[in-house]
């Protein structure tokens, strides 16, 4: 079954103004922000016709994962995308404040502007970003995204479509939460691709109950991120190609026509790791997660990689120098670290006897 660069070649001749945005535009220009815009010279304007065509002459390891290549080579010459003004980019990855922040903005029209906000990159700061979520209530991307949709919302005054992908899906719905009413009006709809939920005390808000009936969730069949921590929306199972965790890859996402092909329910084991997670989220406490988190993060810094494409293109000497950097913490450190891990197996053997009993 087709994927989002097969929609291209399908639906690529038909303007906006002929046929709106659907469900496949949105997954779109959710990965849109993820392009690597700062290994072109990206001006204050640009169209996606004229970002494209510099992105084109990059080589595919210049892209976060293999698909988005095969995408700008998609949208080149697409008459769908081609001329959509393109504003706004911004990129703040501080390793010091453990921040990956990355946005932009597409205007689909005078009246309507798309802002996709990128997700997790290649980085280690981005994936550390991403653990801390688990004990953390307010990340800086999250706090960086409101600043960002404020911003856009004060100097365009247009009405408003939000989307992301992965942990970029989490900023969007955040951005949207924390927004003032007069700004969360203008708002017609925040979509979450496989981006992982909230703490209790967000949702719980008034400000996220405000928006909820805006907030539109979509999940593989076998999702682990995107089911992390609390989500209050109702969500949509799409169907992927992929197996476990690479069902992420929005790629293997299938579409039919201007849909997302859907499924009943997720996967007995997305329900597993799910309720494994929430179980050992329950039991401890969130400076415990932080402590084993933060070394770890050492332990891996310990290559001196900046990517993980650097830690998987020397993996012998990257896992050799994990080994040895791991042997140095203090007992005391190695000894939670082992608590931890026997905590997650004892969680997933609580999931399994309640899923028996069930």
């Amino acid at each position: 079954m087709p994927n989002i660069n097969d929609y291209l070649k399908w639906r690529g001749d038909l303007t906006f103004n002929e046929s709106p945005l659907n469900e496949v535009d949105n997954m779109i220009l959710s990965r849109f922000s993820y392009l690597p815009f700062n290994k072109i010279d990206m001006k204050n304007k640009e169209t996606i016709g004229s970002i494209v065509k510099k992105l084109t002459k990059l080589q595919k390891e210049d892209f976060n994962i293999g698909g988005d290549k095969p995408l700008v080579d998609n949208l080149n010459d697409c008459i769908r995308f081609k001329d959509l003004l393109v504003t706004d980019y911004i990129e703040n990855n501080n390793k010091d404040s453990e921040e990956q922040f990355a946005a932009v903005t597409i205007h689909l029209n005078n009246e309507e502007m798309y802002l996709s906000y990128c997700g997790t990159d290649n980085t280690l700061v981005g994936w550390k970003e991403d653990f801390n979520l688990s004990f953390m209530q307010h990340i800086p991307a999250q706090i960086e995204g409101v600043k960002y949709l404020k911003k856009i919302a004060n100097k365009y005054n247009k009405k408003i479509h939000i989307g992301g992908h992965s942990k970029g899906g989490n900023v969007a719905v955040y951005s949207a939460v924390f927004v003032e009413k007069e700004i969360q009006d203008r708002i017609i709809d925040v979509t979450n691709h496989d981006g992982p939920g909230f703490d209790e005390t967000i949702i719980e808000t008034k400000e996220y109950k405000r928006i909820l009936d805006k907030i539109y969730t979509y999940i593989p069949q076998s999702s682990i991120i995107g089911r992390l921590l609390e989500h209050e929306e109702k969500y949509k199972v799409v169907k992927s190609i992929e197996k476990g965790i690479m069902q992420h890859d929005i790629y293997s996402w299938q579409v039919l026509g201007t849909k997302i092909v859907q499924m009943k329910q997720v996967t007995n084991g997305s329900e597993l790791i799910n309720k494994t997670i929430k179980n050992w989220l329950k039991e401890t406490t969130p400076e415990q997660r932080k402590n084993v988190i933060d070394i770890l993060y050492n332990v891996i810094e310990s290559t001196n990689a900046v990517t993980m494409r650097e830690i998987s293109s020397s993996r012998m000497k990257s896992v050799s120098k994990m080994m040895k950097s791991y042997r140095s913490i203090e007992e005391k450190d190695r000894k939670m670290i082992n608590k931890v891990f026997v905590g997650l197996g004892m969680a997933a053997k609580e999931s399994i006897k309640n899923k028996f009993e069930e």
